[in-house]
């Protein structure tokens, strides 16, 4: 009985150790991996400079605020195709998150090949970065570099960037939602509106709810407020940030 009791206490040790390497350790070591693998990648933009064959040219249309161009017009954002399965092609930034705090986006959800490994995943069949409709993202909150592992603390205003080769999208996060995992209307054109068609541009970031469960899901909406292309510069908001990955 003595050494039974001494082996379960053992295992039970080991058992706690594991959790804790996968919880915490882990998340550190693949969050650290993530953003480095997504800061060389930006990198790599900079050098390359914008595509040359977008889907959307971009135009100058009216508008109060300026945005990189002349004062009172904006410019109409660049739309990129989606690329294939596991292919990265975006990175997210959320200052509130940290001034340095940023992920790779790649093609697809599938939880080996891109939600564990690379870290956020875009649904396909959802729009992409500036395109009218539902741009809709999902990441782990816990484990794996614990991409939306601070979802819940956005704040309403804050701004949530899109980066990819063409430039700088600047969403502002307005509201959050908790649905049952069956609730894919999410990620709808227009979310929860499955037969409305879609005017604004808007951005959905999707995780489980609540920590150390998948009983919900966290959703987290944002609207579209400008686009800022790469010849013109960042948003000067992130501005220190990427001129210190670049350099």
């Amino acid at each position: 009985m003595g050494v039974l009791g001494e082996l379960l206490i053992t295992a039970g040790v080991l058992v706690l150790l594991f959790l804790g390497w996968q919880l915490w350790l882990n998340d550190i070591i693949q969050g650290n991996i993530q953003t480095q693998d997504a800061e060389t990648l930006t990198q790599e933009w900079a050098a390359a400079g914008p595509t040359t064959s977008p889907t959307t040219a971009p135009t100058t249309v009216p508008s109060a605020t300026p945005s990189n161009g002349p004062a009172g017009q904006t410019t109409k954002p660049v739309v990129g195709v989606a690329p294939g399965n596991a292919t990265k092609f975006a990175v997210l930034m959320v200052p509130r998150w940290g001034p340095h705090w940023q992920r790779t986006i790649a093609e697809g959800i599938g939880v080996t090949d891109v939600l564990n490994k690379i870290g956020l995943g875009h649904y396909p069949g959802t729009q992409m970065p500036g395109e009218v409709g539902n741009f809709a993202i999902a990441s782990h909150r816990l484990a794996y570099g614990a991409g939306f592992k601070n979802l819940h603390k956005l704040e309403v205003g804050d701004h949530i960037y899109v980066e990819t080769q063409d430039g700088w999208y600047d969403y502002i996060y307005r509201s959050t939602e908790y649905v049952l995992p069956t609730g894919i209307g999410v990620i709808d054109p227009v979310p929860q509106l499955p037969n409305v068609s879609p005017k604004d541009r808007i951005i959905t970031l999707t995780t489980c709810n609540p920590f150390y469960s998948t009983d919900e899901r966290l959703i987290a909406y944002g609207v579209y407020n400008t686009w800022y292309p790469r010849a013109g510069g960042p948003p000067a908001a992130i501005a220190a940030a990427v001129a210190a990955r670049n350099n």
